[in-house]
């Protein structure tokens, strides 16, 4: 289970615990940072369901008497993580588009599985980015064609990319969007494409996060990667809770990065739990005695970061 965003404290991007077989308590922590890779490319696609109208702004009403308007939450959201992608992008440009366009093409069957291409935005491009409502609100809530459209269409051959999904949580192809991820971790392991990373970021007043933790969490069935390290393509996020905007990179850090000479977990009784007299890793994977709920972080230059959960999470 990952810890909601607001409770998790700086410097972990985000926090997963995990109760183990055995009752001990497996905690997997990134730490924030951006990554320096080379060769990366990155997308925006944004929920256009007809469920997201809200977050357009698009209630059906035009201004009020003093002129005030429905806030569109999906372009102050999307305007800011198109800056942030762009940036990191190597050739300075996100490609944004449209999911979850469209109605059924034919009565019986489930829209929403359409594309609206927006275009590829800069870092500035970005800041002014206009994302009014699509041109047709979707009938579903189609993921997997836009999975296909970055995994497939635009960047099958990227070395390193990234494809952050906005969206209120709501998805209607849940189970072949599970299959499709299996199907893209077994191509990974075999070393038949490259890293991809998939991040959903929840927006609006009422974000469905079910359906969300489901993919974050799903189970990939042993499948490694050609290092020998665990394959997780999903992770999620929700708007409201991100304290820094680098947290889309939560789940991204290289397992090999060191982010200081040395360092060491201990429980909340201050008992060690782990050192690491070598280097302490960007991506902090340990166990916590039955029963725990919370470590403590030390670095070398005296800094403690502590880290707490509710007890019903382990129970």
């Amino acid at each position: 289970m990952q810890i909601p965003g607001s409770e998790t404290v700086e410097p972990f991007g985000e926090v997963n615990v995990n109760l183990q077989p055995d009752k001990s308590i497996r905690v997997v922590a990134p730490i924030l940072m951006t990554p320096n890779i080379e060769n990366a490319q990155t997308g925006l696609a944004i929920d256009a369901s007809r469920s997201m109208k809200v977050n357009f702004g698009d209630t059906g009403f035009g201004a009020g008497a003093f002129g005030a308007r429905p806030v569109n939450s999906v372009e102050l959201v999307g305007r800011k993580l198109a800056d942030f992608l762009a940036n990191f992008d190597s050739d300075g440009n996100t490609t944004v588009i449209y999911w979850a366009c469209g109605k059924a093409p034919r009565e019986g069957e489930l829209g929403g599985g359409d594309i609206e291409e927006r275009g590829d935005f800069s870092s500035e491009q970005a800041q002014s980015m206009l994302l009014p409502p699509p041109k047709v609100y979707g009938t579903g809530t189609q993921l997997l064609p836009a999975v296909k459209y970055y995994t497939e269409t635009r960047f099958p051959l990227a070395p390193w990319a990234i494809f952050v999904f906005i969206t209120d949580g709501r998805i209607d192809d849940l189970e072949a969007v599970k299959a499709y991820t299996l199907s893209l971790a077994k191509k990974i392991a075999e070393g038949k494409r490259n890293f991809v990373k998939l991040v959903l970021i929840g927006v609006g007043p009422d974000v469905d996060e079910k359906q969300m933790e489901e993919l974050d969490d799903l189970d990939y069935q042993g499948i490694r990667d050609v290092k020998g390290n665990e394959i997780d393509l999903w992770d999620h996020k929700v708007a409201q809770e991100m304290k820094r905007i680098e947290e889309v990179f939560a789940e991204v850090v290289g397992r090999d990065s060191i982010v200081a000479t040395c360092g060491e977990i201990l429980d909340l009784a201050d008992k060690p739990v782990r050192s690491f007299s070598d280097g302490l890793p960007a991506y902090l994977d340990f166990l916590l005695p039955p029963g725990s709920v919370g470590f403590t972080l030390c670095l070398p230059d005296g800094q403690r970061f502590t880290q707490r959960w509710d007890k019903k999470i382990v129970t």
